[in-house]
């Protein structure tokens, strides 16, 4: 396939992902006759129509259907390609900036940064640690090459993202807490009389969206370890990753709250997880290596917490 099939390609993604020929032409900043014709050519080196024109905006045909996950899948590899060629012709970096949301287990990455020392002496790592939104933006601002995040589905086309095993959360309290005494399943309206205690996010991605927070009393934190803290201090309830809790259970010093609530035994939603770095910003070999090693480091280390359960 040849570059120019290439771009019509991306024509024809462009076309869905915006909803019309003159959208996508406003975003690939070319003429919408261009667009037009690209679409057209398209169709006709394939021998299929794409899309059904007799309506007010164009729709997929079943052949379009067919072809778009094909379609988007051949843009991503070949961006990937070429990021991937244009960091190796750049030489070895300087530096490599990593953010790391505290969801992510921590432990394991420790010794792939040793690693990465003894592999490339000359280079600085950076490793930053922030909260949802705020790890995300660090990514799409260009502060950091690589981020470790939570995928709450935004700015996914400006990101390249590599799916992870998501984050297992648990609903918790110090034994002390009133919510810890009772027996059986707590009602959610219990729940909703005590202080629950929740993660705030430092940027405007998210910021003022809630996720998970149940109680009318709160209070916001933007430190996971601050949280813990509190949680462990008998405070308040609320959700944690259970390999950072795994330890405070079996030991007696958090209790697992089943709150009559999502799936009706206080089992929470599981965060999807990533790691992403931009589209057009290419990676240097440092940080090509240290991005497979991140995916093995994590791969591995959610193994890990599965087999211990």
């Amino acid at each position: 396939m040849n570059g120019l099939v290439l771009d019509y390609v991306r024509m024809f993604v462009a076309v869905v992902e915006h909803g019309g020929f003159a959208p996508a032409a406003r975003k690939l900043k070319r003429a919408q006759s261009v667009v037009t014709y690209g679409v057209q050519k398209l169709e006709s080196q394939l021998n299929l129509t794409l899309f059904d024109r007799t309506t007010y905006r164009p729709t997929l045909t079943p052949a379009g259907q067919a072809l778009l996950p094909r379609a988007r899948r051949l843009l991503e590899e070949t961006t990937a390609f070429d990021v991937l060629a244009q960091g190796m012709a750049k030489g070895l970096e300087a530096e490599v900036g990593v953010v790391v949301d505290p969801l992510f287990p921590m432990s394991a990455l420790v010794g792939h940064l040793h690693e990465f020392e003894r592999n490339f002496p000359t280079v600085q790592a950076r490793l930053f640690v922030e909260s949802l939104g705020a790890a995300t933006a660090m990514v799409l601002d260009g502060k950091v090459d690589l981020g470790l995040l939570i995928d709450f589905g935004t700015h996914g086309n400006e990101l390249y993202k590599s799916h992870l095993a998501p984050i297992e959360l648990v609903l918790v309290a110090a034994p002390s807490h009133p919510l810890a005494t009772l027996t059986g399943r707590i009602p959610l309206e219990r729940a909703r009389d005590e202080l629950q205690l929740v993660l705030s996010d430092r940027s405007d991605l998210t910021r003022g969206v809630d996720r998970g927070v149940l109680s009318t009393r709160t209070w916001r934190l933007s430190d996971l370890g601050a949280k813990h803290a509190l949680l462990r201090a008998g405070l308040g309830w609320g959700s944690m990753p259970r390999h950072m809790v795994e330890a405070d259970l079996a030991r007696g010093e958090l209790v697992a709250l089943p709150i009559d609530y999502w799936e009706g035994d206080g089992t929470l939603p599981r965060l999807p997880a990533v790691i992403a770095h931009r589209h057009d910003r290419a990676l240097g070999p440092a940080a090509v290596w240290l991005l497979e090693r991140l995916k093995i480091y994590v791969r591995e280390s959610c193994r890990a917490a599965t087999a211990a359960r």
